[in-house]
């Protein structure tokens, strides 16, 4: 990524740094293909081209059917069209959204049960993570859509979406199968998964988290036929996501997720994916010897256990007398730049999934996010440890 200077910046599940050099090819690609790709003439099929070109490389990347892939504007738009679109249905039921899901999905679902929907949250174990059993236990004959996030953005926390969506099929028992939805947002380029054969519905993905441009998208839905969109326009992205396509994002996108996507033939991300679990266990084991510090969960002190069931690229602690906003400012003082949660719940000074994981309140308050990428470097890892060490000192 030349040209940005992302030297100790831990806040990656905000945002990646511009992957500048896939951003200047993209662009110079779009320049080219700058006609509306809906346009018959030569320069609008052109566009056309370059947009499929863009989707089929991407399904090859992620081993799915072309067909199945939705340029979308962003992460939560395509979060929105598949819930969206049981509001096409004549009755209405149940939505089952997991307490820990991002506020793209929890605001809407809560939009949603004021027009009448039953809405029912599924609740994390101890560690964050999101069970089968706690999802079909909560299923009713009337769930019409379940959605759980694969990798949560403020803990790191991996539920076992497949295992998730082998279990709702096994519960209907050849009833209607309620829809299952996954935001996969951080989980891509961040862990290895697999969509084809995994009796998922649908799937959110994002540009900017893997180095792209904000404002570009992508939902993988398994069957599209099975969908009716709620929002109609001009029949874009065969009618599943209407409005004028940005090719220049969906060329992007391609690069990004081409390279840094972790899968069996990308060598340079299955090692930097198996470093990053080393780093990460070195740090939580430093955190660890400060008195002040509390791991959020604790169970990520056991390498075993964290290295199955968390993303090695979001961790979250809390350290005693003083609040996560404290931190932060401190830090940021020092050069180095965390969060204490999600940047979309950043100003509203609360942490829903910490309350959902029955966090204490002042861990709640004292917790901060650490995030790391593609780029972060050992070195840097032990600096952030430093710089946390001297904070702590002074507020003993």
């Amino acid at each position: 990524m030349s040209e940005i200077n992302s030297k100790n910046y831990f806040d990656w599940a905000a945002t990646a740094p511009f992957d500048t050099d896939i951003l200047k090819e993209s662009l110079s690609e779009s320049f080219t293909n700058w006609a509306n790709p809906s346009s018959i003439y030569k320069p609008g099929t052109n566009a056309k081209a370059a947009l499929n070109v863009a989707r089929d490389k991407i399904a090859k990347t992620l081993n799915v059917d072309s067909k199945t892939l939705f340029f979308t504007s962003g992460g939560t738009e395509s979060d929105h069209i598949p819930l969206l679109s049981i509001m096409n249905r004549p009755e209405k039921g149940t939505i089952l959204v997991s307490a820990i899901e991002h506020p793209a999905l929890r605001g809407q679902c809560r939009v949603l049960s004021h027009m009448g929907y039953n809405v029912e949250k599924i609740n994390p174990d101890s560690n964050g993570i999101i069970t089968a059993k706690a999802v079909t236990d909560a299923m009713t004959d009337d769930t019409l859509f379940i959605t759980v996030m694969a990798v949560n953005n403020e803990t790191g926390a991996i539920s076992n979406v497949t295992e998730i969506a082998k279990a709702i099929k096994e519960k209907a028992n050849g009833k209607r199968k309620p829809k299952f939805h996954v935001d996969f947002v951080q989980a891509l380029g961040k862990i290895p998964f697999e969509l084809k054969n995994s009796d998922i519905d649908s799937a959110a993905f994002s540009a900017h988290k893997i180095g792209g441009p904000r404002g570009i998208g992508l939902l993988y839905i398994a069957k599209p036929e099975s969908i009716e969109p709620f929002l109609i326009g001009g029949g874009q992205e065969n009618s599943i996501r209407s409005g004028t396509e940005n090719v220049f994002g969906a060329i992007a996108f391609s690069k990004c997720i081409e390279k840094y996507a972790i899968h069996s033939s990308n060598e340079m991300m299955k090692e930097r994916f198996e470093n990053q679990k080393k780093y990460i266990n070195e740090f939580i084991k430093k955190l660890s010897s400060i008195s002040k510090c509390h791991l959020i969960p604790e169970t990520r002190k056991d390498e075993d256990f964290s290295d199955k069931n968390f993303s090695p690229w979001v961790m979250q602690a809390a350290f005693d007398k003083i609040p996560g906003q404290v931190m932060v400012r401190a830090l940021d003082a020092k050069g180095f730049y965390i969060s204490t949660g999600s940047a979309c719940s950043a100003k509203k000074n609360s942490r829903p999934i910490l309350e959902a994981m029955n966090v204490s309140a002042p861990l709640r308050e004292n917790a901060v996010r650490f995030s790391f990428g593609a780029l972060t470097t050992k070195e840097e890892i032990d600096d952030l440890f430093e710089a946390i060490k001297s904070v702590c000192e002074v507020f003993k």
